[in-house]
């Protein structure tokens, strides 16, 4: 297939914000765990499908909830609002 480039678990990203390893990043519309700890302005590795337990708000979620990303605070949501949908609360979450 002459248009495959990569399997896409991971994106090479502008950092637009200092952010740890494993700290979520969101990128316009992209939402990522960053692989190493960057400096904004920095290119970074983001992977961008799987599960992580990720920080959150004070909300509570069940199996199946959708979690929304707060990019003001850095953490997952039950809030919509302007908040970009990042997936769903898999078993055992609080």
């Amino acid at each position: 297939m002459q248009n495959y480039v990569h399997r896409g678990e991971t994106l090479t990203l502008t950092a637009p914000y200092a952010v740890s390893s494993g700290g979520g990043v969101k990128v316009g519309n992209i939402f990522g765990v960053a692989v190493n700890t960057q400096v904004q302005g920095d290119s970074m590795e983001a992977v961008v499908s799987g599960v992580f337990d990720l920080a959150k708000d004070a909300s509570t979620f069940s199996q199946g909830d959708l979690v929304y990303w707060d990019d003001t605070n850095k953490v997952g949501t039950s809030t919509v609002g302007a908040n970009l949908l990042i997936g769903s609360a898999r078993e055992g979450a609080v």
